[in-house]
This record gives structure tokens, sequence and C-alpha cells, in this order.
């Protein structure tokens, strides 16, 4: 009796979330979107759940007990908001470089959200909207404009590799849904778009380092795929459907891509540190090497956050660094520039970051419910693809690739606490 009455009282104070559940589910959608673009409005949607963010973690205790449940995950992003702040005060720094990753805090807050029963398929269709409508963009943007390479909406021409990734992120989490999301025929052929016009509008910005993470990853998921549903034919189906996709796509760009990577292989047998240090392949490796310098002598606690190019200027000009690498702020590696700006401590805070939560997304993975299994695979995609682009890239400089990670990584770790929540709710009633 005392069960049945729990429960009612819990229905009744659960009753006014669900008329919300339409309008949050619909900001949720919306916020890759606002990530790629350089409107004003894009900060409505994050402003906006940030006041349901905030109302849920003080009057919801179900909320509150999803974050407990997922607290590793939440820890491991708010490290990655306290360190910066610590090493800034420690080198005496201005608080400029606190800019970016004092959004992390938005997006803990924001996570609430996460807690309460979304329409999930409406969130995964705008996450695929969003996969569509850039795609369409960098299309327009290279037969249209003749941009040779396409960097999107936000950013310019030096954040096409960011854009890629973007892009290609949300390819991955499209596939997801064709995997494992039973919905309507419709649903299916939208997320088959955004896998198309997402993986073909990152291949316009011709950047290898993002192309190159996709591979691995997919093929991890497609293998995932297989062992938990037996599909093996379909997925060997697919696999060949996606090589001859990319190949045509890739002729289809005159032989620019196939260029680019080509020249990988020639940049670096012939690079020297004293006479050949240009080219994007060289740079990167000039870029390493002072790098590995900058951790040598400041081991502990780095150079300090967004310092990186002033000690390139300081190497160059004493001559033990090509001229070449004078106009970078960041090495092109984030584990590089976590070590040496932020020392060991940094790099750990790092490790964490992409560590903790694909731990967690791996246990999760191996669900039978697919409301929690969806959003753990969708989390171990967006890890891999960070992990792996961190070697040649620096995946949080710009806001874009940053605001994703840590609105996605909170946000699902959450999701899947609260689903673990009701389930264990169900049983006891």
């Amino acid at each position: 009796m005392e069960i049945g009455l729990n429960n009612a009282h819990s229905e009744m104070r659960e009753a006014p979330l669900t008329s919300w559940r339409g309008p949050i589910s619909l900001l949720v959608a919306l916020m890759p979107l606002s990530f790629a673009v350089s409107w004003r409005a894009k900060a409505i949607p994050a402003a906006l759940l940030l006041v349901f963010g905030v109302t849920l973690l003080l009057s919801r205790a179900a909320t509150r007990q999803s974050y407990r449940e997922a607290r590793w995950v939440l820890i491991a992003c708010a490290l990655a908001l306290l360190y910066p702040a610590l090493n800034i005060l420690g080198h005496r720094l201005g608080w400029d470089a606190f800019d970016r990753p004092s959004h992390i805090l938005l997006y803990l807050i924001t996570a609430a959200v996460f807690s309460v029963p979304l329409r999930m398929r409406w969130v995964w269709c705008g996450f695929s909207v969003t996969a569509i409508m850039l795609g369409t963009v960098c299309i327009v943007q290279h037969y249209v404009f003749g941009v040779a390479r396409a960097y999107g909406l936000n950013g310019g021409g030096w954040g096409a590799i960011e854009f890629a990734m973007f892009l290609l992120v949300l390819s991955l989490m499209s596939l997801v849904q064709i995997f494992y999301q039973r919905g309507h025929r419709g649903e299916t052929v939208l997320h088959a778009g955004a896998v198309v016009l997402g993986i073909y509008g990152a291949m316009l910005t011709q950047s290898r380092g993002p192309l190159l993470a996709f591979v691995p990853v997919f093929l991890l998921m497609l293998l995932g795929y297989a062992r938990r549903t037996g599909y093996w034919v379909r997925s060997l189906l697919l696999m060949g459907a996606m090589l001859v996709g990319v190949t045509v796509a890739a002729l289809s760009l005159r032989g620019e891509m196939l260029d680019r990577f080509a020249d990988v292989g020639t940049e670096m047998t012939t690079y020297n540190h004293h006479t050949d240090a240009t080219g994007a392949v060289r740079e990167r490796i000039e870029m390493w090497r002072t790098a590995g310098r900058a951790i040598a002598a400041h081991p502990l606690a780095g150079l300090g956050i967004d310092q990186f190019g002033v000690f390139v200027r300081q190497q160059v000009a004493s001559g033990h660094a090509n001229p070449a690498i004078d106009k970078y702020e960041h090495p092109h590696n984030e584990y590089l520039e976590a070590a040496a700006t932020g020392g060991v401590p940094g790099l750990l805070v790092l490790l964490g970051v992409f560590g903790v939560p694909l731990a967690y997304f791996a246990r999760h993975a191996r669900s039978v419910d697919p409301d929690v299994m969806i959003p753990a695979c969708a989390g171990m995609a967006t890890v891999g693809m960070y992990m792996l682009c961190a070697l040649s890239d620096n995946v949080f400089y710009r806001a874009m690739p940053h605001s994703l990670y840590f609105f996605v990584m909170p946000g699902f770790a959450v999701l899947i606490a609260s689903r673990g929540g009701a389930m264990r709710g169900v049983r006891h009633g």
C-alpha cells in the first residue's frame, strides 16, 4: 500500500514535466545546430535549457540521483573546468583564456534536462537534420561558391578540420539510429540522408585527420552491430557500400583529396627541421617537436593555458624552431597541448575527459534496454572520434567541437543514469 502511495505521489510530481517534454526535447535537438552557426540567436536554446536545468536540480530528487549515478563522468568534465582556472591563477594569466572552459559549467547544468523523459526520437532526428543542413552547406560552398575546402557557417577557413569532425560525429550518431532504432521508415531515410550528406560534407572539407579517424570508429561500430544482432552479411554489405560510396565521392573531387592523402608520405619523408618544415604535415611534425621541448622544460605546471604560441615564437627567435610554425598558437595535437600548457596534471585531466566517459558508455552499451544502449553507443562513437582526432588536431581549441563534446558527454551520462533509475522504480513497484 505504501509503495502504491509513493508511486502515485511520484506520478503527480512528474505530471508537469510531461507537458514540457516536447519543448525541452526540441531545444536539445537544436543545440548542435546552435554550436555550428554564428548568429546571436544561438544562445537562446542554451539559455532556456540552463533555466530548466537549474529548476530540475533544485526541485527534483530524481534528477539529483541521476547526477550521483553519473558522477564520474560529471567529475571528469568538471576537472576540465577547474584545472584551467587553477592553471591560469598559478601562471597569473589573463582570464580571457578561461572563456572556452567556462562553457563547461553551462553544460554540466543543462545535463539535468536529460534526466526527464525526453522525446529522444525528436532529439535524434534533430541531430540528423543538422547534419543534413551542414552537409548541404558544404556542397553549396564547394560547388557554387568555389571554396576549395568547405568550412561551414562558423569559424572560416581555419575551422575546416573541426567542422569535418563535427559533421562526422553527427553522422555516426545517425548511423547508430539506423542500426538500432525501430522508428518509422521516414526516420530511417532521414538518418540515412544525414550519414550520406554528413560524410560527403566532411570530405568536401578535405580534412585528412577526421576522415582517417572516422574509419576505425565506423568499423568498430559495424563490428559491434554485427555481434549484437548476428547480421554479419548485412554488416559486410554495408561496409562495402560505404567503401564504394566514399571512393566515388573521392573521385568526384577530381583527385584533390587523393592528392592530399598522397602528400602525407612525401612530407613525412622530406621533413627537415632546418631546411624544409613547410606544409601541413611537416609543420605538424615541427610543432610536435617543439611541444616536446616545452614538456621537457615545464613538466609539472606547463607553460600555462594558451601559451604554446608564445613559446613557439621564443623558440623561433632563438633558432630552436623553424620559422614555418611561428604563426601557430596550438600544436595540432590535443595531448601535446594538454601536456605542454598544463603539465602532467593537464594531460591526466584530458585523459580523464576521454577515458572516464568511454568506460561509462562501454559498460552501458551492453544493455538490453535500447533507451540505454543507443545513447551509450552514440557516446562511445563520439569519444572515439575525439580521441583519434586529438592525435592530429586540437579538438577543443574552437567553441564548436568543444561545446558539442561537453554538451553530449554529461547529457548522455545523465540520460543513461536516469533510465537506470526509472527501471529500478518499475521493478520496485
